[in-house]
């Protein structure tokens, strides 16, 4: 398991609903947070490890009694706004100011199928936000300033001619 990088097309696209959750579900959530801790991330969405399943794993303070499986997540309330930088795994090196909700509630299931609901505040409600996004497709410049995205088209570009030379 790797983290896909930018350009790659499996994050641009909206990410399968999960309908069954079993063993190999938990296997592949493990997998996913030992790679996040790796990688010093602190959420993973399934599509960027090149899995079509809306899923995602977080960990904001890197303990393991904190980690937090979200499978089929939604968000069902969304209140305040906070501008704050933000990163991506999947693309390594570009920083930019994102506008997200400073609160949000998450409808989800857990590993057991259990139909779950998280209110989550500040960096927490960031990270949900910024997986959802991925599973929906949506890429996290896209959201920046334009400012901050014409600081990191170097940045883009050089990821992308990475891209396409292991294309070839």
């Amino acid at each position: 398991m790797k983290i896909l990088h930018y350009p790659h097309p499996l994050l641009f696209r909206r990410a399968a609903k999960v309908d069954d959750i079993g063993r190999y579900l938990a296997e592949v959530a493990e997998k996913m947070l030992r790679l996040m801790a790796e990688s010093n991330g602190v959420g993973l969405a399934a599509n960027q490890v090149g899995l079509d399943m809306r899923m995602f794993v977080a960990n904001i303070t890197g303990e393991p009694e904190d980690a937090i499986v979200m499978i089929n997540p939604e968000i069902v309330e969304r209140s305040g706004q906070h501008a704050a930088e933000e990163g991506c795994l999947s693309f390594p090196n570009v920083f930019g100011k994102v506008v997200r909700h400073a609160e949000v509630v998450v409808e989800y299931r857990d590993l057991s199928g259990k139909m779950r609901a998280v209110q989550a505040t500040e960096i927490f409600a960031r990270v949900c936000q910024h997986e959802v996004d991925h599973l929906d497709g949506i890429i996290f410049v896209t959201r920046m300033s334009a400012g901050d995205r014409t600081v990191n088209s170097g940045r883009l570009k050089e990821l992308e001619s990475e891209f396409a030379g292991k294309e070839r």
